[in-house]
């Protein structure tokens, strides 16, 4: 870590990036020269500041900086681990002064997706390419040295230099003027004072589609925005905005708002200060073939990107180590901005599938971790990167979502205002949020039992979450850490959450919030339904007697339980019957009223615990029966949707890929024919698709699977040839459903190649050939072999590694499988996994649990399958 001796003040920056090769070493580069100025606050005569990858011009001295009105440089060195130029002087600096450091230097512009970076595409059969950026979290340091940490906010003087036909973007508003060498060059307005991470620099030749009545700009390949891609994000981007300003009762900090969709990005996207970018993906919107989903990704994300310019932005976290305050909270407000801005989809209600449930399944292993790290344990760049994680994001969305819930939304924004009015352009910790929202609390009288940082420490400072089981027949309710494998005990808390419970009894729900104190407390009997909504963020048990009323009532008329409790009690129930704490039979009982059920949320939770049993189960004997009990209760969603949308003449605004998906993989043959009809009719006449946008993740998936080479290849001359990144995207995944391990093998070997699979894309498709049956020996040995290459050369800085190990491992169940992974990290121990160790250790967990579950539960899971179907076969 930087000591807090310097602190800069401003930098004036000018790079030049070359966007053809140098002649001499083939390599794409850029130059530049850079001032830091900065106050010393204690008399030192060491600089160190961050520098990677950097190429320095000697000065006359031979050192790699010179210093102004300051003692002489003695000798400078970089230390390669930490990431430091360090300067050591003749002399010292002199508490209170200001002293400025000027260097110049070269850098690689090399396709690795970090600091200052080239991303290429083609456009009428020409090459382009792009310079951008990705200075999160710790790449400003390769594009320039720099005080390179969250705290270190400074004012950024940046020019740009590139060639004519060219335009130059960066965080503030250009000026543009002629430069020699038939050059442009771009100054830009000094910036807010920020965080390094934060800044972006861009040279492309895009186009942008604009708002007039203030600076709203969505930019893109020029063929993106004329075919009109960029619509979508233009109209929600206005109404976004004004929803925070709202929310957060402060005006937007910035005159202008640019966003931007890149050919190749590592992240989903990134909230540069005034400059978002993003992958296509997911800013780009094509009404004629991108599906509702993609819809629904795109104001979601653009909402979670522009809630970062005031909570992240304005007001920075201190360090790393609290990353989730400021993930999760983006990701919890984004599903607010997104809602204002499609006010009919119901998107708020969708965090519980995307967010809580997703993950309740790490956060239940003892691998896990708090949300809130502490400060000395995070301080590599790997490290870092490693706090970027399902906890981070959803976790901390979920657990802001029960804050607001307790508090009331009103409350909740009283003291978020108060926090970011209090903190503009300056840097926080976690508690400070705590302190203001404490203060709201008191100013509006809210009864709570405890002080704010009392109640929410034991959410952020210990991991994992509580079971709440409710005993109808004494009135006791406990509480008790949930763990997927409860053999496996944690000892280093008294894990106890105060914890805040939302009721019903018999279809009546009850206003208050019961508190959950202690480990026990007691609340009278009847028909119980416990945390309403799933605002809290814990799970539920009951006694059987409970559970059976609850069945009685899914049963006689399923409606009477909300919507979202119908898809609690399905993903309740199957995890708690893999920690055993009630029957596997219990948990697949659940899903019997299902042939009664229309609605997205309660099935797609079913489709997610069955997918466990899927990938536990489908090399055994109970593969069959399972997917004949499927199919049987998925047939009347299919004719449901078939009947709404009169033969599928017409495509209904919602979720219908997920019946369409279900019935194609457990075979329903009226919906695997009209799969390969539409697939053939398309392959007949390439330039009209005939498959709704909908559909068509469903369809293309069924059609590979059930094809052979024509159809694969098919498949991958309409992926070469997209013109919209969604739909690249989606036939990415269908290629990876064939049955034909040779066309899979193939399919592998092309991410190594990142002309055939952008790098960007490289992770997705190992992970989706894992993901089939066909496919997951296949990927596996591939990353075997790979591993080295990809970790250590290939995939640096654009591979994730943690979803590459989670993704390729998540079928592990034998002995056999554990033995080969633990083999794995013993080979690759003196290397290690970076950004993946984490990852590693919940694989070797997850498959000692899942060896455990599928010994003791599969022919339990056989039988009631099997009764199921015998059952059918009688009627």
């Amino acid at each position: 870590r930087l000591s807090l001796v310097l602190v800069p003040e401003f930098y004036n920056i000018t790079l030049r990036p070359r966007l053809r090769p140098d002649p001499n070493s083939g390599l794409f580069l850029f130059t530049g020269r850079s001032v830091v100025q900065f106050e010393c606050l204690e008399a030192t005569d060491l600089i160190l500041i961050h520098s990677n990858k950097l190429n320095y011009t000697q000065t006359a001295d031979g050192h790699a900086a010179r210093g102004s009105s300051a003692p002489e440089i003695r000798s400078t060195w970089l230390q390669l681990k930490t990431q430091y130029l360090v300067i050591e002087l003749n002399g010292k600096l002199t508490a209170g002064q200001k002293y400025q450091l000027h260097a110049a230097f070269t850098g690689e512009l090399a396709d690795d997706l970090a600091g200052f970076y080239r991303s290429e595409y083609e456009e009428d059969g020409v090459r382009k390419i792009v310079a951008t950026s990705q200075m999160h979290p710790t790449h400003a340091r390769k594009t320039f040295p720099c005080f390179d940490e969250p705290a270190m906010k400074a004012v950024f003087h940046m020019t740009l230099i590139h060639p004519p036909g060219t335009v130059a973007l960066s965080n503030d508003v250009a000026n543009i003027s002629a430069d020699g060498e038939d050059l442009l060059q771009t100054r830009f307005e000094p910036t807010k004072k920020m965080s390094t991470y934060l800044l972006a620099i861009i040279v492309s030749d895009f186009t942008n589609k604009s708002q007039k009545c203030f600076q709203i700009r969505i930019w893109a390949r020029r063929k993106a925005i004329e075919a009109g891609q960029g619509n979508y994000a233009l109209n929600v981007t206005g109404p976004i905005l004004d929803f925070f300003q709202s929310y957060y009762n402060i005006s937007y900090p910035l005159t202008k708002s640019d966003q931007i969709a890149l050919p190749d990005f590592y992240f989903g996207a990134m909230e540069n200060w005034g400059l978002v970018t993003y992958r296509e993906t997911n800013l780009l919107y094509d009404p004629d073939t991108s599906s509702n989903r993609n819809k629904e990704t795109t104001v979601t994300i653009i909402a979670h990107e522009l809630a970062h310019m005031w909570f992240g932005n304005l007001v920075t976290l201190r360090w790393w180590n609290e990353v989730w305050l400021n993930e999760g909270f983006a990701s919890y407000v984004s599903y607010l901005g997104a809602d204002y801005a499609e006010p009919d989809w119901n998107l708020k209600d969708l965090i519980v599938l995307d967010d809580v449930h997703k993950v309740f399944a790490v956060d239940a292993l003892t691998s896990s971790h708090p949300l809130t790290s502490k400060e000395d344990s995070i301080v590599l760049p790997e490290q870092i990167m490693e706090q970027f994680d399902t906890i981070s994001y959803s976790k901390g969305a979920a657990v802001l979502r029960m804050l607001s819930d307790f508090l009331s939304e009103p409350v909740f924004k009283q003291g978020l205002s108060s926090y970011l009015r209090d903190f503009s352009y300056s840097n926080t910790v976690g508690s400070d949020l705590w302190i203001h929202l404490e203060k709201a609390v008191k100013d509006n009288n809210v009864s709570l039992p405890r002080r704010v940082d009392a109640i929410m420490n034991p959410w952020v400072l210990q991991m994992g979450f509580p079971v709440v089981t409710v005993d109808t027949s004494t009135g006791k309710v406990s509480q008790k850490h949930f763990l997927l494998d409860p053999d496996l005990h944690v000892v280093s808390f008294r894990y106890e959450w105060t914890v805040p419970v939302h009721w019903m009894k018999d279809a009546d729900v009850h206003e208050h919030i019961w508190w959950l104190k202690e480990k026990e407390g007691v609340h009278g009997s009847s028909w119980v339904l416990a945390n309403i909504n799933v605002t809290g963020y814990y799970r539920v048990n009951y006694d059987l007697g409970n559970w059976e009323r609850l069945f009685a009532q899914l049963s006689s008329d399923h409606q009477v339980i909300p919507l979202i409790n119908r898809a609690q009690l399905v993903d309740d129930a199957f995890n708690l019957a893999r920690a055993q704490l009630v029957s596997t039979t219990l948990a697949l009982r659940t899903t019997l009223y299902l042939s009664q059920e229309t609605e997205y949320m309660p099935w797609q939770s079913a489709l997610n615990n069955l997918q466990y049993y899927d990938l536990m189960l489908d090399r055994t004997e109970v593969y069959q029966p399972m997917q004949d009990y499927i199919r049987k209760q998925v047939t009347p969603l299919f004719l449901h949707f078939k009947n709404l949308t009169s033969n599928w003449s017409h495509v209904p605004e919602d979720h219908t890929d997920q019946s369409s998906s279900s019935c194609n993989s457990t075979g329903v043959r009226q919906c695997q024919n009209l799969s390969r009809t539409w697939f053939r009719q398309w392959m007949e006449t390439p330039s009209h698709n005939p498959i709704h946008p909908n559909l068509r993740s469903a369809v293309y998936c069924s059609a590979v699977a059930a094809g052979g080479p024509a159809e694969w290849d098919f498949g991958w001359s309409q992926f070469k040839n997209a013109s919209v990144a969604s739909e690249a995207s989606k036939l990415l995944t269908a290629l990876a459903c064939s049955a034909d391990t040779e066309l899979l093998r193939r399919y592998l070997s092309y991410t190594l190649n990142s002309s055939m699979i952008r790098k960007q894309d490289a992770t997705s498709v190992i992970t989706a050939v894992a993901a089939n049956r066909a496919g997951q020996n296949l990927s596996w040995d591939f990353l075997r072999v790979q591993w080295e290459f990809l970790f250590t050369d290939y995939g640096v800085g654009s591979f994730s590694f943690a979803s590459l190990i989670s993704g390729v491992t998540a079928r592990f169940s034998t002995p056999a499988e554990l033995q080969q992974l633990l083999d794995f990290v013993e080979e690759h121990e003196a290397t290690g996994f970076g950004s993946a160790t984490l990852a590693v250790d919940q694989a070797l967990e997850r498959t000692e649990a899942n060896i455990k579950w599928v010994q003791q539960n599969k022919l339990e899971v056989l039988d009631w399958f099997s009764s199921q179907i015998s059952e059918l076969q009688q009627d």
